[in-house]
C-alpha cells in the first residue's frame, strides 16, 4: 500500500514503514503528523484517485529528524565590471517515518449506520 500526498507545495510517495524528507514542518522530534491532502491511494492493483484530494484519508507519521538539506552555492558575476558575489544555501527539511496510511481509527472502528444494526 501507497499514498501520493501533498506537503509544502510539492508531492512525495509514501510507504507504511518509510521515511519521507519533506519540506520543514513545525514540530519537534517525536511529534506526530497527519497529513490530509492524500491524493491518491494504492492497494495492490486498485487505486483510488482524489479529485483533487481523497475525503477521510490521511498519512499518518512521527517527525524523525529536523535537519539542513546540502549545501548549495549560488555564484553571480558581470563580467567586465568586478561583480562578484558568491552566496550559500541550506534547504530545511523534516524528515517523517510513515507509521499508517489510510482513514483515521476512530472513523474505522465505528459502524457506518448504527441504525442498520437494530
Amino acid at each position: 500500500m501507497y499514498a501520493i500526498f501533498k506537503s509544502g507545495g510539492k508531492q512525495y510517495q509514501a510507504k507504511t514503514g518509510s521515511v519521507v524528507k519533506l519540506e520543514k514542518l513545525a514540530g519537534r522530534v517525536g511529534d506526530k503528523v497527519t497529513l490530509d491532502e492524500v491524493m491518491l491511494l494504492a492497494e495492490g492493483e486498485q487505486f483510488q484517485v482524489g479529485s483533487p484530494t481523497l475525503p477521510g484519508v490521511t498519512v499518518q507519521g512521527r517527525i524523525v529528524q529536523q535537519g539542513l538539506g546540502p549545501k548549495i552555492i549560488i555564484f553571480k558575476h558581470k563580467r567586465r565590471k568586478d561583480y562578484r558575489k558568491k552566496q550559500g544555501h541550506r534547504q530545511p527539511f523534516t524528515a517523517v517515518f510513515v507509521e499508517r496510511i489510510g482513514k483515521p481509527a476512530a472513523e474505522e472502528t465505528q459502524p457506518a449506520d448504527s441504525s442498520a444494526q437494530e
